[in-house]
């Protein structure tokens, strides 16, 4: 039989499984044991507690706190229709440290390397012409106005983008789930994705669970605030941002840079067929929809009414797919631009194996394959 443990706060107890998204009294019918200990008619031992903490998914340490910790989060999260909640959910926030774990050690690094700062960081503001923006957006990826009808598809041309973004010093990573672990899922209608910006090492991140037909258009938001120099996250429900003014901008500038105002109306005048149109210009036809939209080419009524029923369509198509490749899957999670100064660190001797294997959330043989794979 394991040791008893005494010294636990039962407030703590409480507040772990009410946020954890449990009702107490739910908790209870389902584990009736820490009922019993709330009430103090048994104590736990450390591997009833330590299970504890993992179905509540909260620090071992938290339940000997006598207060909960402030879980403030580094940046606004922006929110359209009906999720206004003033806290994110543990999966979200969990993931917010992950990646603000990997942007304090990348900024690090590069700080003890000399790594210069990336000009276009901060470099226009909410008052700045999206126009501007765009094009400065273009110049620093070194893409010419007509890059995209160059690619075989739009799923290609998002290859690309993300390719010239981390060429340009930007961490792009997607995941729809909380590190590696399945059971923990990341809600779209709560979190579309956020972006950590500073001088050094910007992270953006989205989530892998969203369409990868609206992804595009939300890798584009993201960079609009790396050069407002502002970090932020956001659910952008329908893809329609909040009515926040930078949030606003952000999307008029990914509108622009991924369909031009002027060609795109000159096509309009041909065909309104989004297939079409998506082949154009090299976006999905979700991007399409939304592009109309903005120029109110079409109503807010008709855009939903496409965007749901596309979006079902891919949800009803992943359902039927099988699992993908988990080295290719972890390429995009951990973004290659960070593996690569994570390797470099462990080949210096800056870095512990432990610690990359922490970074990186890949252990072991895993993660030397991985490097062997993608890096070598």
């Amino acid at each position: 039989m394991g040791k008893k443990i005494d010294n636990i706060n039962k407030n703590m107890i409480e507040w772990a499984i009410k946020r954890s998204g449990y009702s107490t009294e739910d908790f209870y019918l389902k584990f009736p044991k820490v009922k019993e200990w709330i009430k103090g008619q048994k104590l736990p031992t450390l591997k009833q507690l330590e299970n504890f903490t993992h179905k509540v998914n909260v620090p071992f340490g938290y339940l000997f706190l006598d207060f909960p910790p402030n879980e403030n989060l580094p940046m606004p999260f922006f929110r359209t229709g009906k999720n206004k909640a003033t806290k994110v959910s543990l999966n979200v926030y969990h993931t917010i440290q992950i990646i603000q774990d990997r942007q304090e050690w990348l900024t690090g690094y590069l700080n003890e390397n000399d790594f210069p700062d990336l000009k276009f960081v901060g470099k226009f503001n909410v008052k700045s012409d999206y126009l501007e923006i765009v094009n400065d957006i273009r110049l620093t990826l070194n893409l010419k106005n007509n890059w995209a009808s160059k690619q075989k598809d739009w799923e290609e041309a998002l290859n690309v983008l993300i390719n010239q973004i981390e060429d340009a010093g930007v961490i792009v990573t997607f995941n729809g789930i909380v590190g590696n672990n399945t059971t923990r899922k990341i809600d779209v209608s709560e979190c579309r994705g956020f972006v950590l910006v500073n001088k050094k090492a910007p992270f953006l991140f989205i989530n892998a669970s969203d369409a990868k037909a609206a992804q595009m258009f939300t890798l584009i938001h993201e960079l609009a605030h790396v050069w407002l120099g502002e970090s932020a996250g956001f659910n952008n429900q329908n893809m329609i941002p909040s009515n926040d003014p930078i949030e606003v901008l952000c999307d008029k500038v990914a509108a622009e840079f991924l369909v031009p105002e002027l060609p795109f109306k000159k096509k309009w005048e041909t065909t309104n067929d989004y297939r079409e149109l998506s082949r154009f210009f090299k976006v999905s036809q979700i991007v399409i929809g939304r592009r109309a939209l903005d120029l109110n080419l079409i109503t807010k009524k008709v855009f939903f009414s496409f965007y749901n029923n596309y979006v079902q369509e891919i949800n009803d198509k992943k359902t039927q797919s099988s699992g993908g490749n988990f080295y290719v899957t972890a390429k995009k999670r951990v973004s290659l631009r960070f593996a690569s100064f994570v390797n470099n660190a462990v080949n210096e001797n800056k870095l512990l194996y432990r610690d990359a294997y922490r970074l990186t959330n890949l252990k072991g043989n895993t993660y030397s394959k991985f490097i062997s794979k993608h890096l070598y």
